[in-house]
């Protein structure tokens, strides 16, 4: 089986050439920072902040936040169009979680978004436990007249990887949360982060994340690295000895038995993650530059004469009920 023809003569389905098919023409994010904060950074229910988020919770553009949405928009937008002479855009709500306020002004904020001629559509990034009826309403009214993308924030599917994060959200949670938005927003662009190199992660678990995705009705995911920024809880643990980065040969191995295994109807996002603000990383260094990363795993799938999907057909039906820690877990999706 050969690499399809279609992918632009890359190993995977780029999440670029969904949206090229889909708009005609290649689209940019055009990442803002409107929300300012979290469940965990509001210490709900005793959460703590995720043990490897900064303060800028994850901002594109963190010297910019304050900035009134339409200045970032107008700004953000200019500068991908004088760089890659872009001309239709996908404004991102990235930072933080953008679900957390209410509902009313995220509704009044893409608005003001999609007043733009060439603003196509808008992309939401929150987290599993927060999706309200308003907000699910709010998605499929605008998913009626634009492209609306949601990505939700789901790092792990192991129970005990979510506690050590911190993240305040279970597994279980996920899952639900994944099966109730394509519920009730049947036209979303639904996707997820998932995020490798966790302590006591294992090749197992990476098979069996893939074989989960392809059951649930998601169309996109995005991967991470887990990497160490400064101020972060993770400093101290890795500072201390307790936790060890994984290394870039181990990372893109992973990924890239994590893609052989999902479907190939999957759009990704990206393959490596990066420090946004270069001062503020720890370790490891080769998170340091994109590039040489991005290009290590394209050269480690060429080696391994890999792409998405080659074990896909193999794996269509498995039974994935052992694949969390907790077969609640599983039981919640059959309960939907």
């Amino acid at each position: 089986m050969l690499i399809p023809q279609d992918w632009q003569g890359l190993p995977y389905f780029p999440i670029s050439l969904f949206y090229q098919r889909k708009f005609g023409a290649k689209v940019w994010k055009v990442p803002v920072s409107t929300a300012t904060t979290c469940p965990n950074r509001e210490g709900l229910k005793g959460m703590k902040v995720c043990n490897f988020c900064d303060e800028w919770g994850s901002a594109a553009y963190p010297e910019i936040r304050e900035q009134h949405l339409i200045d970032q928009i107008e700004r953000n937008r200019e500068h991908l169009r004088k760089r890659y002479k872009a001309h239709k855009f996908l404004v991102y709500f990235q930072a933080y979680t953008n679900t957390f306020a209410k509902t009313q002004l995220l509704e009044q904020q893409i608005n003001t978004a999609l007043k733009y001629d060439d603003v196509v559509g808008i992309v939401i990034g929150t987290r599993p436990d927060c999706i309200s009826d308003a907000v699910l309403e709010l998605w499929q009214k605008l998913s009626e007249k634009t492209f609306v993308g949601v990505e939700l924030g789901v790092q792990s599917f192991n129970e005990k990887q979510l506690l050590w994060m911190h993240r305040g959200h279970t597994a279980k949670k996920s899952i639900q949360s994944i099966f109730r938005i394509r519920k009730s927003c049947p036209n979303i662009d639904l996707g997820i982060h998932l995020m490798f190199g966790l302590p006591g992660e294992t090749q197992q678990q990476i098979l069996e994340y893939a074989h989960l995705t392809n059951q649930l009705p998601v169309d996109n995911v995005k991967l991470h690295n887990l990497h160490v920024l400064k101020n972060t809880p993770l400093e101290l643990e890795y500072k201390a000895g307790i936790f060890e980065p994984i290394s870039r040969e181990e990372y893109a191995d992973k990924i890239i038995d994590y893609l052989i295994n999902l479907n190939p109807q999957i759009s990704v996002h990206r393959l490596t993650a990066v420090a946004s603000r270069h001062d503020e990383l720890v370790a490891p260094q080769w998170v340091a530059n994109k590039m040489a990363s991005y290009q290590y795993v394209l050269d480690r799938f060429k080696e391994k004469k890999a792409f998405q999907g080659q074990e896909f057909q193999a794996h269509l039906g498995a039974d994935v009920t052992h694949c969390l820690s907790s077969l609640t877990t599983i039981n919640a999706i059959n309960a939907l």
